[in-house]
């Protein structure tokens, strides 16, 4: 059971970069954290994958007066979404028109969403960035709500200010990746269930 959420975690992550590199190739605007490591990567020259991992290193080291313990699972996500991200972006290459573009960015969300439940749903610990708002709850008394909103504007707009792609990707990216995770999520936990089942015969 282990290996396969162990492989579940890894093929989640890898797909969330890959996804992100779609949506950096469609130029249509990035989810709100790719909106501010694009920012990043612009003024500093590293690539976009790199700023990834340096900011989920930042992010996970903020986790630690909010008293959140890191997983395995986070980890893994600060270095290969970065990872994946680099790699992807390396073969895809620009693209133009915009119905392609549009595509590319439609199946960025949709692949986000995908990759994000199947980690999610491998229970192997948060993200850094979820974590940030998980603590934000515990210890500051803040709704996951509200602190996801307050996060997701700040890294925004700091990103914004820095360069980053902001446009449609960014307003889509924000309508339906919840509940396109909510749609994806049952067939990875179903997984798990379907396993322990098995387990038990």
């Amino acid at each position: 059971m282990w290996i396969r959420r162990f492989i579940q975690l890894q093929l989640g992550l890898c797909l969330y970069g890959a996804a992100a590199a779609l949506m950096v190739r469609a130029n249509l605007g990035l989810d709100p954290w790719n909106v501010f490591h694009q920012g990043l990567s612009l003024r500093t020259g590293m690539s976009l994958g790199t700023a990834s991992i340096l900011m989920g290193v930042v992010v996970m080291l903020a986790w630690i007066p909010l008293r959140q313990k890191p997983g395995l699972g986070t980890l893994f996500n600060i270095f290969v979404i970065g990872l994946s991200m680099d790699a992807a972006l390396a073969v895809l290459p620009q693209v133009e028109g915009l119905p392609l573009r549009l595509g590319l960015m439609t199946a960025g969300v949709v692949l986000t969403a995908m990759g994000g439940a199947a980690y999610i749903g491998a229970g192997m610990g948060t993200g850094p960035r979820d974590g940030l708002m998980i603590g934000f709850n515990q210890r500051l008394g803040l709704s996951i709500r509200v602190s996801r909103m307050l996060i997701e504007v700040s890294v925004l707009a700091g990103g914004w200010l820095l360069g980053g792609s902001v446009g449609l990707g960014t307003i889509v990216f924000a309508v339906g990746i919840g509940p396109l995770i909510q749609i994806f999520l049952p067939w990875f936990q179903a997984l798990g269930r379907t396993e322990r089942r098995v387990a038990q015969v």
